[in-house]
C-alpha cells in the first residue's frame, strides 16, 4: 500500500518543534494541533491521497451557565464524535469529544462540534504513525526529538545506505507535490513521460518499484482531475 518513501515518513520521530502543551486535570497533555495533523497527511499521503468523513455526531450535554467575570449568561454545550479517515483501502476511526462556551448557543455549539471533530481526525490519524501524535503515547517519548540540538550521527559501516539516497528520497517527494500541483490530465502525461523526467528517474537511479509508484500517483491525479472534468 505504502511506498519506502511513505513507509520512512510514518516512521520518523516527531519533532518536538510540532508539540503543543495544555494543562487538562492538573496535568500537562502533549498534542499536535489539528492543521499540522492535515499537513502531514497532505504531505506523506498526497493532496487526493486521503480522506476524511464525519460518521457520527452526538450531542451530549447542553445548558446554561454564567461566564465572564460579570457572571454573565452563556451556554456549555458538549459534543462527542466519530470521523473516518481513508487511505487508499486502509480505514481508521477515531472518537473525539468537544466542549464550547459561549454567550450565543449557536457559537456554542459550533465551538464544541468543531473541536470535536478535530480531536476524533487526530485520533484516526495517529494510528498511521509518529508524524500524527503516535509518538506522544509513549511515555518516554523516544520518538520525539528536538531537532534544535545536534545528534552525533552513529558510525556507519562501509556497505550503508548509499550517498545519493537522501537526493533519491528528495527527487521522490518532489515529484509528488509536482504531481498533486496539475491541474490538467493531459499536461500531466506530458510532463511523465517527457524525456526530462525519464532522465531525472535514470540520474536518481529509481528502482522498478520507485518508478511504479509514482506512476501510480500520476494515475491517481489523472483519474482525479478526468472526474472533476465529467462532472
Amino acid at each position: 500500500m505504502f511506498d519506502d518513501i511513505q513507509k520512512a515518513a510514518l516512521k520518523a520521530p516527531l519533532s518536538s518543534s510540532f508539540v503543543k502543551t495544555r494543562k487538562q486535570g492538573g496535568r500537562d497533555v502533549s498534542y499536535i494541533e489539528g492543521w499540522k495533523a492535515i499537513d502531514e497527511a497532505n504531505r506523506i499521503f498526497g493532496f487526493d491521497g486521503w480522506a476524511r468523513e464525519t460518521v457520527d455526531i452526538k450531542c451530549v450535554a447542553e445548558g446554561e451557565r454564567q461566564i465572564g467575570s460579570r457572571g454573565d449568561t452563556g451556554y456549555s454545550v458538549t459534543y462527542i464524535v466519530k470521523v473516518r479517515v481513508r487511505v487508499g483501502d486502509i480505514m481508521r476511526e477515531g472518537c473525539g469529544a468537544g466542549h464550547g462556551i459561549d454567550r450565543d448557543l449557536g457559537q456554542a455549539h459550533e465551538s464544541a462540534l468543531k473541536e470535536a471533530e478535530t480531536d476524533a481526525m487526530k485520533r484516526a490519524l495517529m494510528t498511521f504513525g509518529n508524524p500524527f501524535g503516535l509518538a506522544l503515547y509513549d511515555k518516554q517519548q523516544a520518538n520525539v526529538v528536538d531537532e534544535s540540538k545536534p545528534v552525533k550521527p552513529a558510525p556507519q559501516k562501509q556497505s550503508a545506505m548509499p550517498e545519493d539516497f537522501t537526493a533519491r528520497v528528495e527527487y521522490m517527494v518532489e515529484c509528488r507535490e509536482a504531481i498533486a500541483q496539475f491541474t490538467d490530465a493531459e499536461s500531466l502525461a506530458a510532463w511523465w513521460k517527457s524525456e526530462e523526467q525519464a532522465e531525472l528517474r535514470r540520474k536518481h537511479q529509481l528502482d522498478q518499484s520507485q518508478v511504479d509508484a509514482l506512476k501510480q500517483a500520476v494515475i491517481n491525479r489523472r483519474d482525479a482531475l478526468q472526474g472533476k472534468r465529467a462532472a
